[in-house]
């Protein structure tokens, strides 16, 4: 971390938890009793934190240290999305209203990212079998109106949702199932609302 030495990052962590812990940083002087050295090798690691941009002090004031970076290990925040659980689609509403929801559900990452919108349904029947996706599977569909050849999406014909396969043909659209005992469907025109991100499995 920036050429920082193990004596020097405890001195800093020992600022920083001293600083949060009381509203204002340590002396000089508390610094040393805590390590057991002298004032001057505590001002040397603190001239040498200044110098890699993790500490500012003013001369002229006592308790002026204060940490401008903090190299403490902490836990990482989790990501948590309160994804829309897609039910049935009505007819004339927009595919995420009210009408449409089963609830939401709450995700994390690997799940969902930060920056990206999604909803959740409930893979019903075997038609995807091949691909992993099992009836009673969580899909988990990061919104999106185009695909690339090959993506499994999520689309809606005739007011019904359906999970399969992308691929764009000449004259037509075929989405096809990853089951053999399924026939693709052939279409001229898809309203395609989502691409598979991710499967969710309880047992």
């Amino acid at each position: 971390m920036r050429g920082i030495t193990d004596r020097q990052k405890e001195v800093l962590n020992y600022i920083s938890s001293y600083s949060e812990e009381n509203s204002y940083p340590p002396t000089v002087r508390d610094i040393s009793e805590h390590f057991g050295i002298s004032l001057r090798a505590v001002q040397d690691h603190i001239l040498a934190l200044q110098k890699k941009g993790f500490l500012s002090q003013s001369q002229k004031k006592a308790r002026s240290i204060r940490v401008l970076s903090d190299c403490r290990d902490k836990e990482p925040q989790t990501y948590i999305s309160k994804v829309p659980l897609l039910g049935t689609v009505a007819a004339g509403k927009p595919l995420l209203s009210e009408e449409n929801l089963d609830g939401y559900v709450n995700l994390t990452e690997p799940f969902v990212r930060p920056g990206k919108s999604y909803f959740a349904l409930r893979v019903r029947g075997q038609s995807m079998i091949n691909a992993g996706i099992l009836d009673g599977d969580l899909a988990v569909v990061e919104q999106s109106s185009t695909a690339q050849d090959g993506q499994i999406i999520v689309a809606v014909i005739d007011d019904a949702i359906t999970l399969k396969r992308y691929y764009k043909e000449s004259s037509r659209i075929r989405l096809q199932p990853e089951n053999p005992d399924f026939q693709a469907i052939y279409c001229t025109d898809v309203r395609i609302v989502g691409i598979l991100s991710n499967i969710v499995r309880t047992y």
